[in-house]
């Protein structure tokens, strides 16, 4: 009985309950749908505030703002190589092992591909960087951007510095501000399990099994190419500043299964933060490299859109040259930064950058709707994982890494909740 009380476990049953479910009654699967939507709103619905309070105290605990800049150019220099990796990596793979030669699919309807497409249109590097403004001050909360709240959470931070010790109760308060918003996340996930069930359950129920063999190929590919990128690229970087891959994976396996249940990294989010201050990594490091990450280290996101493109241009009996793949990979270097880590994203971004590739029928991506989920678990753990590992890395790059805790909490805890950090009892 015991066991089942850990979050570890009825994640789990929440997805085979789901699976089941979605197997046996497919019509009552995909009315699950809203019990998925319906947590990972709850999730996001925090995401801004909690961002907004972590990012403003950690700035504000740093003694010159030239920490925020060290860090964060730091950060950048890091997910541009690591985007670009991820890009190349799924170039390889997608020609390597063609997963779109000689499939003779007939392509369902392109209305919902369309209205996709519609949706996300052209974005130009002006069009990228005046949408990171927001409007107001309370808009970019009230639209849920990531982008835009960290620009907020920076300014604010910086002011805060400058102001000094007259900013301290300030500074204090929204650290305490964003004690009760993990307080409030530690209610919210009691409901993942049922999330879990929930969008499993639609998935399956919605799609159906057989789904899975059309397009398995591709499935296969994008699989491939994210298990290569975790295991050799984070792992070589792992094993660079003397921390092992497999103990890491095992350490964040937990929010790992949310992920998987939810199709989104967002989800984690909170959760993730809390676990990478516990394992040595200091606060401002976590509070500014985790967030932003999510909008410009989306590696697994990074592997399927080149892939998915790629695929689209083998199903449509388009040849293209290694001078218009590198072109499609230096497109994507962009519009990557602008895919959140949230389901369908993806997608969306794909579509976007299709509509930028002359010569690749953005049409085409009918063919991707019916499978879009399930690969989606793929790239959100990806995605989980590299940021994950960029917040250590970069931590050890700053000097802001217990090396000796992180070795001792990756032996022992194997993930497990045994210490709240800096005074946010219970909430892992």
């Amino acid at each position: 009985m015991k066991t089942l009380k850990s979050l570890y476990v009825q994640v789990l049953i929440g997805i085979a309950l789901g699976v089941l479910v979605g197997v046996l009654w497919p019509e009552r699967g995909a009315a699950m749908k809203p019990l998925g939507d319906g947590f990972i709103k709850l999730i996001r619905m925090l995401i801004g505030p909690l961002i907004f309070a972590t990012i403003v105290a950690g700035i504000g605990h740093m003694r010159a703002g030239k920490d925020v800049g060290r860090i964060g150019l730091r950060a950048l220099v890091y997910f541009e190589v690591m985007s670009t990796l991820a890009l190349a990596i799924g170039l390889v793979v997608v020609n390597v092992l063609k997963p779109g030669s000689g499939v003779a699919l007939a392509a369902p309807s392109s209305k919902t591909a369309a209205e996709y497409a519609s949706t996300a249109g052209p974005q130009t590097t002006v069009d990228f960087i005046l949408n990171i403004i927001p409007n107001t001050f309370v808009d970019a909360f009230a639209r849920g951007e990531i982008l835009q709240v960290l620009l907020v959470a920076v300014l604010f931070g910086l002011a805060l510095l400058w102001l000094g010790e007259r900013a301290t109760p300030l500074v204090t308060l929204i650290d305490q501000f964003g004690h009760v918003l993990f307080g409030m996340v530690n209610i919210v996930m009691r409901l993942a399990p049922l999330g879990a069930f929930g969008a499993m359950a639609f998935t399956i129920g919605q799609y159906g099994v057989s789904t899975l063999v059309s397009l398995g190929k591709l499935m296969a590919a994008v699989y491939v190419a994210c298990l290569l990128f975790v295991f050799v690229v984070l792992g070589l970087v792992l094993w660079f500043i003397g921390l092992n891959v497999l103990r890491f994976l095992r350490y964040i396996a937990e929010e790992i299964l949310l992920v998987l249940g939810t199709s989104s990294s967002e989800s984690a989010l909170p959760r993730l933060m809390l676990k990478l201050e516990r394992l040595g990594c200091s606060e401002a490091v976590v509070g500014l490299v985790v967030p932003t990450g999510y909008s410009f280290n989306l590696d697994g996101t990074s592997i399927y859109l080149t892939m998915g493109a790629i695929f689209v241009a083998q199903v449509s009996g388009i040849d293209l040259s290694l001078t218009q793949q590198v072109s499609i990979l230096a497109i994507l270097l962009l519009t990557s930064k602008g895919a959140a880590g949230v389901t369908g994203s993806g997608f969306v971004t794909l579509a976007a950058t299709l509509t930028a590739i002359p010569g690749i029928p953005a049409t085409g991506l009918a063919l991707l709707v019916g499978v879009d989920r399930f690969m989606s678990e793929a790239r959100s753990i990806t995605n989980l994982i590299g940021n994950a590992v960029a917040t250590v890395v970069i931590a050890r790059w700053d000097g802001a890494l217990d090396i000796d805790r992180a070795r001792a909490e990756l032996r022992t805890t194997n993930g497990r909740a045994t210490e709240a950090p800096r005074h946010r009892e219970n909430l892992v």
